[in-house]
């Protein structure tokens, strides 16, 4: 969406009326998984106009999943009257914070700029720019390119103790890992305090949050605002995102479900979020959508009653594809999904779509003169032997491009391959391939 627009819709959502105030919202939404003292920070919360942040290191060209929790977090609390920064860190990213599977690799400098300045452009898309609580958008480069080696060590390490920093979750298991840590790395806390410090001294900010694997992070900053500033500020630890079987998306996974539509496209993202499963499906509604308690809980009822229907993963993947990409690419992917599986015409589904498809499904590389049916099905693996795909094409169970294949020998024209190169194929209703011409 255009900034524009993304605002415009900003103005039309509203926090939820079933709750008294914002903390209560996140809190009932599963958003606070730990925080610093709980009923000081509702009454804050509840109170005037507060300022607060949530920090994003370029340590990739896109955000993912894993930040979009902190995003809408951002988002929610904008809506019930607070402004937010928004920190993409062009100094704290050159470094890198510890993470538990080893030291990371360091970006030169140009490649983190580039990506402060990809970064900035998604956080944009998710707060208001405008009004009196218009979000502002900051870069701790900006301070910390004028700190010293000795104005850090007099200055912000006096403040810190080496004893509380090594019982830090994420350091302790490095310290006891076979590669242990870097002073590189054990320092980030002083880095991630510093910013909390040096926001509340120019904006005023009383409130941190990220993600609850950052706790040691966030703490470090309220503890340095105590000491340095005599100010007693918040921190809050949104959850880190799990499947009911416990297992964790993120980058460091493997397995990023990412917010630039170059690196995930707008139809495997929707496609992600269609596919949840039942366990996992209204707990998504209440962190990644801005549905009311009321809805949510009629979906759940949806859920229960007629889980085959996939009322709430449909209204799921709808909501938050259309907050990622918009609600056009959101209606592409849908009429895309349609015609892929004979409900739609195919001609009209965009390449990046079927590159999308592609990584889903069985694939095969054909010449174009050998593109016959029989050989389509056999090399996408869709049947077993040229004998089994002249029996499925016998039977009207083929399609190629959603027509049902009448000749098993006959090759496929120029014209019909999409977009030049590819073409669907498929046995059945739902046993679906890709072919790509070589």
């Amino acid at each position: 969406m255009t900034e524009n627009s993304q605002n415009s819709a900003l103005a039309e959502q509203r926090n939820d009326p079933s709750f008294e105030n914002i903390y209560q919202e996140l809190s009932w939404r599963g958003l606070i998984h730990v925080s610093t003292d709980a009923p000081a920070l509702e009454s804050a919360l509840a109170g005037p106009p507060l300022t607060y942040y949530a920090g994003f290191d370029p340590t990739a060209a896109s955000l993912h999943l894993g930040h979009l929790v902190q995003l809408l977090t951002m988002r929610r609390i904008q809506l019930a009257g607070h402004k937010p920064l928004g920190l993409v860190g062009g100094a704290t990213g050159l470094i890198g914070d510890p993470r538990e599977s080893g030291e990371r690799v360091l970006n030169t400098p140009e490649i983190v700029s580039d990506w402060v300045r990809r970064l900035q452009n998604q956080v944009r898309h998710y707060v208001s720019m405008e009004g009196a609580n218009g979000a502002q958008l900051v870069n701790n480069l900006d301070w910390w390119q004028g700190v010293g080696a000795i104005e850090m060590l007099r200055d912000i390490g006096k403040h810190f103790r080496v004893g509380t920093m090594i019982k830090k979750d994420i350091v302790a298991k490095r310290l006891n890992s076979d590669e242990g840590i870097s002073y590189t790395e054990f320092s980030y806390q002083l880095l991630q305090g510093y910013d909390f410090l040096r926001l509340h001294q120019d904006y005023g900010c009383t409130l941190q949050f990220g993600g609850s694997d950052q706790w040691g992070n966030l703490t470090a900053g309220t503890e340095l605002v105590r000491k340095a500033a005599s100010a007693q500020v918040h921190a809050l630890g949104t959850p880190l995102i799990t499947n009911s079987d416990g297992t964790k998306l993120g980058k460091s996974e493997g397995n990023a479900i990412w917010l630039d539509a170059a690196l995930c496209s707008p139809y495997a993202f929707y496609q992600y979020w269609l596919n949840t499963a039942d366990a996992d499906v209204v707990d998504r509604l209440k962190v990644f959508t801005f549905k009311t308690r009321a809805e949510i809980e009629q979906l759940a009822q949806a859920v229960r009653d007629e889980p085959f229907r996939r009322e709430a993963q449909r209204a799921l993947a709808w909501d938050v594809t259309s907050l990622v990409h918009g609600e056009t690419s959101t209606r592409k992917v849908i009429a895309a999904a349609a015609a892929i599986f004979g409900k739609g015409e195919v001609s009209e589904i965009d390449e990046a779509t079927l590159q999308a498809v592609a990584a889903e499904v069985p694939t095969a590389q054909i010449n174009g003169e050998e593109a016959t049916p029989v050989t389509l099905l056999t090399e996408t693996g869709l049947v077993n032997g040229r004998g089994e795909a002249r029996r499925a094409i016998e039977q009207g169970g083929a399609y190629v491009n959603n027509v049902k294949v009448e000749d098993a020998l006959s090759p496929v024209s120029d014209a019909e391959w999409l977009h030049g190169r590819y073409l669907l194929v498929r046995r059945g209703k739902k046993n679906l391939a890709v072919v790509t011409r070589s």
